[in-house]
């Protein structure tokens, strides 16, 4: 009987794991600390609880015990690493963008911001000083592979689900509930940010599973097949609550609201180039965003965000303070002058018949 360690498996991506090790025959054990349970986490499943971030409580509670597969999804990376040397055959890591320029630094390339899409080949943070986390990440992925040759290592974007941590949509979830008249998005929330669906990202981890001797050595991106604007993942959680509101556009300099949302001082994309996965495991979403995003809205609608989610995202909701800025936006939009500057108008180019746009040539 092959033997899976999941170190983790309480988070969104989690339980989708530890079931896809279960169905494919594996005897799965889960280490974590034992804060929280999630009922999706068959009873079969043994529990490690410890503290994957203290490397002491890590070692004692292993024991000699070894493994024919270990996924480290939580914990110090590095370290963990170091701890299963000798103890697994297998060796899967998960990591994040931040390793990448731009990434958490818009500012640190030239042209400014990430490259769409970015490959596994893009460059990477150059120093802690340029970005610190960015910098600890790509370290550790270097540190996996310098300890496991063989590993294999997925780069997460921000992964959407049930037990999110850090629920982006709650953002938008919670002025629905609470009946906002509009929500504040910038720069027409026209912002591409590579997101993924906890079973989507879950189903990636798996296919390198499935793939051994594919995807030894080896790291891929990850993040949902369709990338959603911001102004989409709005309207999705919108249409799948059935509200009516106003979706006010400003430029991101006055949208100070929007951040949590854009998650960057920037309206830069952040978009993962997927073909790598996608040619060499098969990646394809198994959930569509769409679908994805609409149902986390409802669980969020059901299942509201504690404080504790709140302060991760970093969003006061302060609707006074939200009135009184679009209040002031409307005024100061009326009062600019625009199209009555121009004498002759600028138009869209005569390539362009959409609304507004050129008219045929037969009317002219």
């Amino acid at each position: 009987m092959r033997r899976a360690l999941v170190i983790g498996g309480t988070g969104p991506t989690g339980h989708y794991i530890v079931n896809g090790l279960v169905v494919r025959g594996y005897t799965v054990s889960i280490l974590h600390t034992g804060a929280h349970e999630v009922d999706e986490i068959p009873e079969t499943v043994e529990h490690i609880h410890t503290n994957p971030f203290d490397i002491d409580q890590l070692t004692t509670s292993l024991g000699q015990r070894t493994w024919d597969l270990t996924i480290a999804t939580y914990g110090r990376l590095r370290r963990i690493a170091e701890v299963f040397v000798g103890r697994t055959g297998r060796f899967i890591s998960i990591g994040g963008g931040p390793a990448y320029r731009g990434y958490m630094n818009a500012d640190a390339v030239h042209p400014h911001g990430m490259m769409v899409p970015t490959p596994e080949s893009a460059l990477k943070v150059r120093s802690e000083a340029e970005d610190g986390k960015g910098y600890r990440v790509l370290k550790s992925e270097e540190i996996v592979f310098d300890l496991h040759p063989q590993a294999t290592h997925f780069r997460y974007p921000v992964i959407y689900g049930r037990y999110q941590l850090a629920p982006r949509e709650w953002s938008v979830v919670k002025r629905i509930l609470d009946r906002r008249p509009f929500i504040i998005v910038p720069d027409a929330g026209l912002t591409l940010q590579h997101f993924g669906a906890a079973e989507n990202m879950a189903h990636a981890v798996l296919l390198a599973v499935d793939n051994a001797e594919a995807s030894q050595g080896q790291i891929y991106n990850c993040g949902d097949d369709k990338v959603l604007t911001i102004r989409q993942v709005v309207d999705v959680c919108t249409a799948a609550l059935n509200y009516d509101w106003e979706v006010i556009s400003m430029p991101y300099r006055f949208a100070v609201p929007a951040r949590p949302l854009v998650a960057q001082p920037w309206t830069t994309h952040r978009v993962f180039d997927l073909n790598k996965i996608k040619s060499e495991l098969g990646y394809r979403d198994v959930v569509d965003p769409i679908d994805g995003v609409a149902a986390v809205a409802r669980w969020y609608a059901e299942h509201p965000v504690d404080a504790r989610g709140e302060r991760n995202i970093q969003d006061p909701f302060d609707y006074a303070a939200e009135d009184m800025l679009v209040a002031a936006w409307k005024k100061l939009s009326a009062s600019m002058p625009a199209e009555e500057l121009f004498a002759v108008q600028p138009g869209y180019t005569r390539s362009y018949s959409g609304p507004g746009g050129s008219v045929r040539k037969s009317d002219w």
